[in-house]
């Protein structure tokens, strides 16, 4: 009996906190596309995060970590509920493979943020240029959803 007290308790308690947390917290979630793996967003601000993710690169068969400082303007696109606010920022990738590799990303996206739950689900294209070991430009494409804490 204590057991359903308890989880009862805990269901209440979430459902009567505000959860519209997509535009503040940290988020967890996944990536697929071009890398796919793990997605990371922490929100600095009203309209800054810093947003991560260590996944796969089927282009250049490797592991790959990728950070990058993103602006969210909410103002541009009006849904009729969430928000849908464009992203874009600048970033740096390292890439762990048969080489290291190491470049330059600037991602421009979309991120829906429902109302009621605290998920938000995202597309972007990531235009990059690796300087090591070699100068090539590459372009990035990922759809992903994050829980946000």
């Amino acid at each position: 009996m204590k057991k359903k007290i308890t989880l009862l308790a805990v269901v209440a308690l979430f459902v009567t906190t505000n959860i519209s947390a997509q535009s503040s917290g940290f988020g967890v979630g996944l990536i697929t596309g071009n890398p796919t793996g793990l997605s990371l967003k922490m929100w600095t601000g009203e309209t800054t995060a810093l947003d991560a993710a260590v996944a796969w690169n089927f282009d250049a068969d490797w592991i790959g970590v990728h950070a990058d400082f993103l602006l969210h303007n909410f103002n541009l696109i009006s849904v009729s509920k969430g928000q849908l606010p464009l992203y874009y920022g600048l970033g740096a990738k390292l890439g762990l493979g048969n080489d290291i590799a190491i470049g330059a990303r600037v991602p421009i996206g979309l991120d829906y943020m429902f109302d009621s739950v605290p998920i938000d689900i995202f597309v972007e294209v990531v235009p990059g240029l690796m300087v090591v070991p070699a100068i090539d430009f590459d372009i990035d494409l990922g759809l992903g959803a994050r829980f946000f804490f």
